[in-house]
């Protein structure tokens, strides 16, 4: 039987634990049940087990049997997320969330029954393994930062040495024809920032806004002014994004308050334009401020780093897909400008992140919902595809690297 075949045989399981952990998703660091789920899947396959201090992580390391203890020995990391969402599910499928006001709809579900996947089919080939592979199943990707949280407590050093390469896979509900996988050698993703404006000012009667100090109409042309920044400040052949997502301020019609607020998310796709916007942002909007007689508190949060990908890494991902699921590939034209924690790890180690499109058969991926939406729809049929190319990643990147070590 190929790896394959024997991936295809399982399936029934990892489709059933997928459903299993959809329909009670957890959000954030702390995800008990779904750390629970993943421990009884490993339970027995012969991992060495260890679960986090700060979160509910859960690392599981396989030492392969092909090299004697004592070698030096390649080490292959593979990551999963494993957190939900707060976003009412409305996709309709009959394992939909239990959970009130939770969903998984970014397919992290998936991830991490693939991976559970995988580490039978590795279990089941340790003999062939030629080095130690870390399974990383990671909680609170979705704006915790969870990655950091496992780089802390030593994910990248669970085997006792550094891992060599690293490999991350994400379904996409959208974009790209069903079960074609998509890479990028390169920046592959934006780096992500945060942006928390206070606009101070003193209120006072709608009727009379000139014996007040009205923070309302500064905070909107704010907003403006920032669209109007990245076209003059900003070179457009190295794009930066800039969307404000909240925007408060008073409580009648009628009165002008003593504060406006707006939250706001900045995606970069270079180092030097998110340093370059890390000073630019609070100068443009404290000077508007200051113009106004008013005063600006300006927030600005560091998230996460660009996801760039190894090109060797990448090239070599490419050659297992193409081994695998001949002509189901592409590469991507232009980066994603989407974010991921994943990126702390591309940072430490080379490796590399992978899409897969789990558009349902027969469905237009250019209109379907995308990730995060209530209405995503991930299919299953890419689970059995997803935890073989997981364990070929580390089977055949392990052998190569075992002579050079």
């Amino acid at each position: 039987m190929t790896l394959l075949q024997d991936a295809r045989d399982l399936q029934g399981e990892i489709a059933a634990l997928r459903h299993d952990l959809h329909r009670e998703p957890e959000i954030g660091l702390d995800l008990p049940r779904t750390q629970e789920r993943v421990l009884a899947a490993l339970d027995g396959l012969g991992f060495e087990v260890t679960t986090g201090t700060e979160t509910t992580s859960v690392t599981a390391v396989l030492r392969g049997g092909a090299l004697p203890r004592e070698a030096t020995r390649p080490v292959v990391l593979l990551r999963a997320d494993m957190d939900g969402l707060p976003v009412q599910e409305r996709s309709g499928v009959d394992y939909t969330s239990r959970i009130d006001g939770a969903m998984h709809a970014c397919g992290h579900d998936l991830h991490t029954a693939m991976l559970v996947g995988a580490a039978t089919l590795l279990a089941d080939r340790r003999h062939t393994l030629a080095g130690d592979v870390v399974l990383m199943f990671q909680p609170g990707e979705e704006g915790f930062d969870g990655a950091a949280h496992m780089v802390r407590e030593g994910v990248l050093d669970a085997a006792g040495r550094r891992a060599d390469a690293a490999y991350a896979l994400h379904v996409f509900s959208s974009l790209a024809p069903h079960g074609q996988f998509v890479t990028r050698p390169g920046v592959m993703m934006s780096a992500s920032d945060g942006l928390f404006v206070t606009v101070h000012g003193a209120g006072g009667h709608g009727s009379a806004p000139h014996l007040a100090k009205d923070p309302v109409t500064v905070a909107a042309e704010m907003v403006l002014a920032l669209q109007t920044m990245l076209t003059r400040q900003f070179d457009m052949f190295d794009p930066a994004v800039i969307t404000v997502g909240r925007l408060a301020a008073g409580a009648k019609r009628n009165v002008i308050p003593d504060t406006a607020e707006f939250d706001a998310t900045i995606r970069t796709f270079s180092d030097a334009h998110r340093a370059r916007m890390q000073q630019a942002v609070p100068r443009l909007l404290e000077g508007i401020a200051y113009a106004h007689g008013l005063e600006a508190e300006v927030r600005y949060e560091a998230e996460y780093p660009l996801t760039v990908t190894d090109l060797a890494e990448t090239d070599f991902a490419e050659g297992s897909i193409a081994e695998l699921f001949d002509g189901r590939h592409a590469r991507l034209a232009q980066p994603l400008s989407g974010s991921e924690d994943f990126s702390r790890i591309l940072a430490e180690v080379p490796g590399s992140f992978i899409g897969l499109s789990a558009v349902p058969p027969g469905t237009d991926p250019a209109t379907t919902a995308f990730n995060h939406s209530p209405f995503a729809t991930f299919d299953d049929s890419v689970l059995a595809d997803g935890a073989a190319l997981y364990a070929h990643l580390a089977l055949t990147r392990s052998a190569e690297l075992a002579p050079r070590l």
